[in-house]
């Protein structure tokens, strides 16, 4: 299907570019890709040459060359195989020796961007074997380029503020996602497993996405589901059962075409007990303080500081232990982010990622979540299903 090419968002990235008087920058983490090209690659071995004046190239794995043919934004495609009976090295070799001579074809061989400190990625289509980076990758630019320079901060700094066509994809996104859990919620049954549940969802996104609208190539969705007691946090899903009277709460994670949604969202099958009646009032007036602070020019730290003394004073002191609000787009987690020792400010265009959760010692809890976009007057919500999940 493919989207138009985003005028607005190259045009202000080469921008950027400029000021850091970068010839070009060489990109391969596949959410890069994604966020210059639009192509989202299988394997991760596939790179883009952008320059900052002058057409882009993308070198891609050779059986994908027809599928980046109508996602990419590039009309320069340079296929590499994957294996060559004349070449024994893996196929980021290949890759390499190509965009390293689209730069001296081109004669960008001055001051470069890679992607120098990138700590962390989103996967390639393949999902469960991402490709990473390896230094050889880095070391190779270093002979043929006056300078190598670090561009992370740079990609950071632009992904941070959203497009008009970034926001209609995440929007997609966020509805697909609501969609899935509006499906969970109607087939919720006191003694199901945890782990059924979680296939509910994912495999309602994956059957329902693809092709969502007549607008979607690929969907996937990630999930971390828990209930009652078995609610915390950094753990796995397992066989727990669903329990009637305590919530059951689905860490969500959407992405189509490579852009996503990062969603926290609960349902339960029957009343719930006064203990988590009372942590639902508590948790949900600290996230709608939370919201009210999000504007352009709010400050990122005070966001912390806020949400964390709002999870103290409801008794609950030193939580959570993750983080409470980050940037999300072309991965599920991006700058900027919400941290009392950093800095930084909202801005128009960001879109956050706010979290606010409390686990009890003795297990249980609850977490909520949703994204949203910061406006010039505040923020909307991208997400439609209730945060109050005891209204139906």
């Amino acid at each position: 299907m493919g989207w138009p090419v985003d005028h607005a968002k190259l045009e202000r990235f080469r921008a950027l570019m400029t000021e850091q008087e970068l010839d070009a920058v060489v990109v391969r983490a596949p959410d890069n890709i994604v966020y210059l090209d639009s192509y989202w690659g299988m394997k991760g071995y596939d790179a883009l040459v952008l320059p900052a004046r002058g057409d882009a190239v993308l070198i891609v794995l050779e059986p994908q060359l027809e599928e980046a043919g109508l996602s990419s934004w590039t009309e320069d495609l340079r296929p590499f195989d994957g294996y060559h009976p004349r070449d024994p090295r893996p196929p980021w070799y290949r890759s390499l020796d190509i965009c390293l001579g689209v730069l001296r074809e081109r004669e960008l061989t001055g001051r470069i961007g890679l992607e120098l400190s990138q700590g962390t990625q989103a996967s390639d289509l393949m999902v469960a074997e991402p490709t990473v980076f390896s230094q050889p990758w880095f070391d190779a630019f270093t002979g043929v380029c006056r300078e190598v320079v670090d561009c992370s901060g740079l990609l950071a700094e632009a992904r941070a503020i959203k497009t008009a066509q970034e926001i209609e994809r995440m929007r997609l996104a966020a509805e697909l996602a609501a969609e899935a859990m509006e499906h969970v919620r109607d087939h919720l049954r006191p003694g199901m497993k945890t782990s059924e549940v979680g296939a509910l969802y994912e495999g309602y996104v994956h059957s329902v996405g693809v092709g969502y609208r007549g607008r979607v190539d690929r969907a996937r969705a990630f999930t971390l589901v828990w209930s009652g007691p078995t609610i915390r946090t950094f753990t796995a899903t397992s066989d727990a059962r669903v329990c009637e009277h305590e919530p059951t709460l689905l860490e969500i994670w959407v992405c189509t075409d490579g852009y996503w949604c990062d969603l926290t969202k609960n349902a339960s099958p029957g009343e719930l007990t006064p203990a988590y009646d009372e942590l639902t009032d508590g948790l949900l007036g600290v996230f709608g303080q939370a919201i009210a602070h999000l504007r352009p020019g709010a400050g990122l730290p005070d966001l912390d500081r806020l949400v964390r003394a709002g999870i103290e004073a409801l008794g609950y002191p030193g939580q959570p232990s993750h983080p409470i609000a980050h940037g999300i787009g072309a991965r599920a987690h991006e700058p900027p982010y919400a941290h009392q020792a950093a800095g930084g400010e909202l801005s128009e265009g960001m879109v956050l990622a706010v979290e606010p959760g409390v686990y009890w010692p003795q297990g249980g809890g609850l977490r909520v979540e949703d994204n949203f976009l910061i406006t010039e007057g505040g923020c909307e919500q991208l997400g439609s299903y209730p945060d109050d999940f005891r209204a139906r």
